[in-house]
């Protein structure tokens, strides 16, 4: 089959192509913004990438499928000429992702608000581990794996990351309702993307339409202390299994520690003991990651007797780039970058740095650039978790010309609360000026040990790498 990508170029679309390509298929696309590293790796796979779109183009490629990712919308040439001329089908890329790769597997996905990269990562390198070649499509760059996608062996399990965000400009669904679960790990539920969704009601709505594709002999692991999540239920038609913190859970976290050198846990299964775990990973909401990901691949392996899994390849685990991650360390420093872009897992990052970091100055530079957070609907939230630094930086809104004064969030606003609450604040008209602030902070107060952690799910004009090379240590 000749298929064709719009939109090569991103994370999901680009590995979907690459995984397109293992199965035999002849892949080409065309994208907008052609760098690398996709772009190599497109290319070293014999994926003709093209830099921008053409109607005349596609139709002489003359696909047998063209694939439209959700980041396509209305007004693009290529589209506009298949609407006009119905000359090729198109779908969507979880659509595709459903028939050509999810139809006979499996599959285990991996929803949530927060921690779906990291534990879609875990579940499959707990899965290699393990001596089984699982297939796995995973929405970062995970650190003990090749790469981030991977067919497997086909009669071998795989695992997807169920991102709640739409499908394409024409299907309007979450990605996950494509995903064929029969094994949904719901890690926790929060409202977010409000540029797709209402309010937290309609978030809820797509998490109950995902809950009804769960066939009778699948599994649904869910946060046990979510009460969210718990709205949602009771789920008669399968096996619903509980994990996190609290006594009502089957799955048990307790006796959580945590420094410098990373954290460990209990595992309880029904009240027993399955495992004490020690890993590098940082905070409690990795913790509820590992119990996810290691209860989904011993029910996927051995439902009968879960804790038949061992668990000593957890603490050679090393994560995903940019969850956390250490760019720089010393006695006086330590430079993180960190993907968190919602209120809960700003408080979460920060909570886990203060437990990691004890008595160091906490710097926190923040670029308002997701959806949600460039808003409103966050303002008070927003302010509650930064009150954990000693220091915010503020960058400019990412895109700000495109909401109005009254949806936007209020910066100068966000700046006086959080002094008020004895956080100091700073707001920086350009992300350089930032960068410019926070090396002076960490030149001028050289009596003080530091942490500073820069998060943003873009790129944040790469001041974070800039401010490590620019380090004299």
């Amino acid at each position: 089959m000749r298929v064709y990508f719009i939109g090569v170029c991103g994370t999901a679309m680009g590995n979907v192509a690459l995984l397109l390509r293992t199965q035999g298929h002849e892949v080409s696309g065309a994208d907008v913004d052609v760098y690398p590293p996709m772009s190599d790796l497109l290319e070293d796979s014999e994926i003709e990438v093209y830099e921008g779109y053409s109607r005349e183009r596609l139709e002489k490629i003359s696909p047998d499928l063209v694939v439209v990712g959700n980041a396509v919308t209305r007004g693009n040439p290529e589209i506009e000429w298949l609407l006009d001329t119905r000359r090729f089908p198109m779908t969507s890329l979880p659509a595709l992702v459903s028939d050509q790769i999810l139809l006979n597997r499996r599959n285990i996905v991996i929803a949530g608000t927060h921690g779906k990269t990291t534990t879609t990562a875990l579940a499959a390198f707990l899965l290699r581990a393990n001596g089984v070649d699982a297939g796995y499509l995973i929405g970062g760059v995970p650190r003990d794996l090749p790469c981030g996608a991977n067919l497997g062996a086909p009669d071998a399990p795989f695992i997807i990351e169920g991102d709640e965000y739409d499908s394409a400009f024409f299907d309007k669904r979450s990605k996950f309702i494509h995903y064929r679960p029969n094994i949904l790990v719901l890690n926790n539920l929060e409202f977010d993307h409000a540029d797709i969704f209402r309010d937290l009601t309609d978030i809820k709505r797509s998490f109950s339409h995902l809950l009804r594709i769960v066939p009778g002999d699948g599994f649904i692991l869910i946060n046990g202390d979510d009460a969210n999540l718990e709205s949602l239920l009771p789920v008669p038609w399968t096996t619903v299994i509980r994990v996190g913190e609290g006594k009502n859970n089957d799955l048990r976290i307790a006796g959580f520690e945590e420094d410098e050198d990373g954290s460990a846990f209990d595992l309880e299964w029904k009240g027993k003991l399955w495992s004490r775990v020690s890993w590098s990973l940082p905070g409690d909401y990795n913790a509820r990651n590992a119990a996810m990901a290691v209860l989904a691949v011993a029910l996927v392996l051995n439902p009968k007797t879960p804790t038949s899994l061992k668990l000593s390849a957890l603490r050679d685990f090393q994560g995903v780039k940019r969850r956390q991650e250490v760019l720089f360390s010393n006695d006086q420093l330590t430079v993180v970058d960190d993907f968190a872009h919602h209120p809960t897992a700003l408080a979460a990052t920060l909570r886990s740095l203060r437990a990691q970091y004890t008595g160091r100055r906490l710097i926190a530079c923040i670029e308002p650039r997701s959806n949600t957070l460039r808003t409103r609907v966050f303002q008070d939230s927003l302010c509650e978790s930064l009150e954990q630094a000693d220091l915010v930086l503020i960058g400019p809104i990412h895109r700000s010309e495109k909401l109005s004064a009254e949806e936007r969030l209020d910066l100068d606003r966000l700046c006086s609360d959080l002094k008020t609450g004895d956080t100091m604040a700073n707001i920086f008209a350009c992300n350089a000026d930032l960068l410019e602030a926070v090396k002076k902070e960490c030149t001028s107060h050289t009596d003080s040990k530091k942490v500073v952690c820069f998060f943003t799910n873009g790129a944040f004009d790469g001041i974070a790498r800039a401010f490590v090379e620019s380090l004299n240590f």
